[in-house]
């Protein structure tokens, strides 16, 4: 499931840039994570996004794709919380965007970052409360 969801957005973001070009790619990608997690066939009730996320950053900008990986890898090795160790990775992700002179990109993943963090708000609730599951941990 992980691999396809990223594959959705990286897709979205070769096929919308080879026949529109950068501002199209951008827009593909960000309908492909509007539609992964308001679907309209499952009444706007989807995925969490963060596969999908990836899969956008591998077709923009794959440098900030590996960062993200890297980041969450090490969180979630030393934490052992997928959705805190997400939650970072993507707020880091603008700001390197934004260091590698790739503004536009930063404004769109700053926004999806938003939308994430929405999303993962019930894993926010519970990491506030000492609940979340860890990587691992039986439930």
């Amino acid at each position: 499931t992980l691999l396809l969801d990223a594959l959705k957005g990286t897709a979205a973001v070769i096929i919308a840039g080879y026949f529109g070009g950068p501002n199209a790619a951008m827009l593909a990608g960000l309908g492909a994570f509007l539609g992964h997690i308001f679907p309209v066939w499952l009444k706007f009730h989807g995925g969490k996004g963060v596969a999908v996320y990836i899969g956008i950053l591998i077709g923009l900008f794959w440098p900030a794709a590996l960062l993200f990986c890297a980041i969450w890898l090490g969180l979630a090795f030393a934490l052992r919380y997928s959705s805190l160790s997400a939650l970072i990775a993507s707020v880091v992700t603008p700001l390197f965007l934004w260091w590698f002179d790739q503004a536009v990109l930063a404004a769109l993943f700053a926004a999806m970052t938003l939308l994430l963090i929405f999303m993962l708000r019930e894993n926010v609730r519970r990491l506030l409360a000492g609940t979340e599951g860890k990587i691992g941990q039986k439930a």
